[in-house]
């Protein structure tokens, strides 16, 4: 995708999604961070309903604390890898306790020394919860910028430094939300909807498959010698 593709398919994302925001029920950065922790490979509906149970009692690193690990468990379970998550989450609770005075780091960097934190949890936290920039790639924002040719990259590191370089700093975070409802609602990852799609026209993935199906078509239609 040429750079101004780019910033026409930025544009459009931005006219198409506006008041896109974060989909997690949360009202602290602790809060949001246990969510994120939860929301590795469960969706923010299910993540939500675990949460709405979950932080009536245990909504700070200290109170979480008061749980063992197989009390936590049983709260997280249907959220998927409850075990590995129940884990983070406790020992990042420890961490934000002993090593932060009670308070969530607000720094991309002192996010990630925190146990079971990694950089997509990290730029999460700190773009949402503190008003950081910074562009956290998930599934959907990977398969939207790879397809779309906005960023293309192997790993989501490699997509999020395409990202950083395309999109001006001060939009990262809103595009971050951008991508996720346009994965979401149109570019979904089985079939997705190109023909309705606002971007096909500058969408290399789009292109590709519009070709392969003019191929396709052609060989179909050929008269036999």
């Amino acid at each position: 995708m040429k750079t101004t593709d780019k910033k026409t398919a930025l544009a459009e994302l931005e006219r198409l999604y506006p008041d896109a925001k974060p989909a997690l029920k949360y009202t602290t950065a602790y809060e949001l961070l246990v969510a994120v922790i939860l929301s590795a490979q469960c969706t923010d509906e299910r993540v939500n309903i675990v949460t709405e149970k979950l932080f009536q009692e245990y909504s700070t690193p200290e109170s979480m604390l008061r749980l063992s690990q197989k009390q936590l468990e049983k709260y997280i379970f249907s959220c998927g890898f409850y075990r590995m998550k129940a884990e983070h989450i406790l020992s990042a609770s420890k961490d934000i306790v002993e090593k932060f005075g009670g308070e969530v780091p607000n720094t991309i960097e002192s996010l990630m020394s925190l146990a079971g934190v990694g950089k997509k949890t990290a730029n999460v936290v700190y773009s949402v919860a503190f008003g950081g920039a910074a562009i956290a790639v998930d599934t959907h924002v990977f398969r939207v910028s790879n397809r779309l040719g906005l960023a293309k990259g192997k790993t989501p590191l490699e997509v999020e430094d395409g990202l950083c370089k395309a999109i001006p700093k001060e939009n990262w975070s809103k595009a971050h939300h951008w991508l996720i409802y346009h994965g979401r609602r149109v570019c979904h990852s089985q079939r997705p909807a190109c023909k309705e799609c606002t971007l096909a026209h500058l969408c290399d993935y789009a292109k590709s498959t519009a070709k392969s199906d003019v191929k396709v078509t052609k060989k179909s239609g050929a008269k036999k010698p």
